[in-house]
Order: C-alpha cells, then structure tokens, then sequence
C-alpha cells in the first residue's frame, strides 16, 4: 500500500476546541466547512459531539452530509441559501441560515415557511465582501421580525485583519458593528479564530473557531497552545546517491555541491503537497530535521539523507505536522495553512484519539 497518509489526532481537536471556547468565553460553533478543512467533516463532528455547541458549514450540502452522519447540533449556514428549496430543506432539518444580502431577505418574506427559523444577519463592519450595509441593519432587522417566519435573530460580522495585532481595522470594525445593532435584540457573534485569541472586545455571545481548530495558528508566534491535528506523512521508498555538480529533478533546479544522499518520497502535489516550495523546505524524517531538494512531482518528492546515515527505504518521512509546522511550509510559497490543509487528497485518512 502506497504509504502516503494524513494522520488526524482527534484528542488535539478537543483540545483546540476546548481552548477556544474557555478563551473565548460563551458558545462556540465548531467551523467545519469545507470537509473541515481537509481534515474530514463527518469524523470530526463526530469528534466534537459531547462538547461541541453547534457547528458552522459554508452551504446547504455540507450540513445535509452531517445530518446523515446523524450529527443534530445546531448547524449554521455561513453563505445562507441560494434558493427557495434550499431555504425549505434548512427550516425542515432545523439548520440556521445567514443572511447577508436582500436577496435572502426577500427570499425569507415571501416564503411559505410554516416552522420559524433562526437565522443570522450579517453586518458589514468594513470587509466589504458579504453583508448589509451599517446603514441597513436596522431595516433588515425590523423585516425579519415583522414578516412572522424568524423565532430569532442573532447578529454577526466577520473581520478582515484580525490576524494583523497592531491593525486599527479591527477596533474599527467592532466600533461599526457595535453602532449599528445598537438597540437590536439579540445574540451577537464576531469572533474568528484569531479575535478569539488576540481580540477580547470582540468576545460575545458566540465564537467561531476555524483554522485553530485544526491547530494552524493564525497568529505565529503567539504560543496560543494549539496542537496541530494533521500529520502529513509518507515514507522513503528508493534511495540513491548524487555527485558534486549532478542535477536532480525537473528544470535541474537543484544542484548538488557535494555527494549527496537522496531519498525519495511518495508523496507530490497531486496529494496536495505544494509543487512550488524551494529547496531547503523543511521536512522530518525519523523524528530528524532534513530538507526538500529538486522539484515536487505529481507523485514525488526527493529529500537529502546525506547527514542521515540510518535513513532508508521506509524511514518515516513528515511533511507537516508536530515535527514540522504548517505554517511554516505555507510561508515558504506565500499561501496560508488553510490552503494546504484543504487541498490534502489522494492519501489515505487514518483517525486516532
């Protein structure tokens, strides 16, 4: 069996959960869109069960899958519905939409919703992505309650910059949505991943974990005390050696300046292991520090063995994880961790407590 996998720690889940809730204070939806991301959306609901106090996903099929898996918290829809048989299906399975653009609004008027649904307004504090305006908050809020289909209403926003500490749009942020639902009845929920960490004026009723969940911190540097929860992993299956001067991989772009052990690994970016890192990117190989040299392939990737005299064909080779940051293997192509994180595929998944 090819021996490329993603080792997800189950226990390291909760424990991030746990940590964000108790910095966070109050409830705390889980955020588990896009297959939780990467890790694997079913198991990790089920993970967090007899924890969790509800769970957020990005549309209406994501929740559909939890509802099948048998997962019965409440279950926010972070991009609402998209039509009138959506909105149907979400009141029916008790799901709460957002509603973040007359469209929806509208859409919830002129339904024949029997069931009153709980729903989120979202307020746009300054992203400019998704929202009414401040100026139309007020409004929006008098309609859900006048039009008989809402139970409740909790309010929301998202923030652009939270991860940047010394950046004012945050406090501006929280100012702005702070004025426009004063007066306005109900919960409020602002916090992301790095709010919850870094930001305690945004600290409310409700927290939405995201990215710590998975022990990525988006906050580097901080010493939050999140574990990592994927371990992206894969053995050495051939070993040979190189001269001074030899070329390795594709576009010769590395060279090597002396003999030089090498290892080579299954796993490339048709498994979601970026194709652009540098040479020099870390990696682990038996609990030992070593590096990637020569290009990723689809399927491989080669590493250096050369201060490794034990290494060998089917030394265990860690591509993220404990041993090696995600973060840090992000930075080196100039994406984020939840990029990478999401685009795990093709390995085998293999969950653990």
């Amino acid at each position: 069996m090819r021996p490329a996998r993603a080792l997800i720690d189950l226990a390291a889940l909760r424990h991030n959960y746990e940590l964000a809730r108790r910095r966070h204070g109050g409830r705390a939806l889980a955020v588990i869109k896009a297959n939780a991301y990467g890790h694997g959306a079913v198991r990790c609901a089920q993970a967090l069960a007899a924890m969790a106090d509800g769970f957020a996903v990005a549309f209406l099929d994501e929740a559909l899958e939890l509802r099948a898996a048998g997962i019965s918290h409440p279950i926010l829809l972070l991009e609402g519905v998209f039509d009138g048989a959506e909105l149907a299906l979400a009141a029916s399975h008790g799901l709460w939409p957002v509603v973040h653009h007359e469209a929806q609004l509208r859409m919830i008027e002129t339904s024949s919703l029997t069931t009153p649904l709980r729903v989120w307004l979202k307020v746009n504090s300054g992203m400019n992505r998704a929202g009414f305006a401040d100026t139309a908050v007020a409004a929006a809020w008098q309609r859900l309650r006048a039009c008989g289909k809402v139970a409740e209403i909790t309010l929301m926003s998202h923030f652009a910059r939270a991860d940047e500490l010394q950046e004012p749009a945050t406090s501006a942020q929280i100012a702005c949505f702070d004025a426009a639902t004063r007066g306005l009845q109900g919960a409020h929920s602002l916090a992301n991943s790095s709010a919850i960490l870094a930001w305690p004026e945004a600290r409310r009723d409700w927290a939405r974990p995201g990215i710590l969940l998975y022990g990525a911190d988006p906050i580097p540097g901080e010493g939050n005390g999140l574990l990592p929860v994927m371990s992206l992993e894969s053995a050495v299956i051939a070993v040979h050696e190189i001269e001074a001067g030899a070329t390795l991989g594709y576009g010769a772009r590395f060279v090597a300046s002396e003999r030089t052990r090498v290892g080579l690994v299954a796993m490339g970016y048709a498994d979601g292991y970026p194709r652009t890192v540098p040479d020099g990117t870390p990696v682990s190989i038996d609990g030992q520090p070593s590096r990637i040299i020569g290009r990723v392939s689809m399927d491989m990737l080669t590493v250096d063995l050369s201060a490794l005299p034990l290494a060998g064909i089917g030394s265990r080779v860690q591509l993220w994880g404990r041993e090696v940051a995600v973060n840090r293997i992000a930075a080196s192509v100039g994406t984020i961790a939840y990029e990478l994180l999401c685009n795990v595929k093709r390995v085998s998944f293999s969950y653990f407590d």
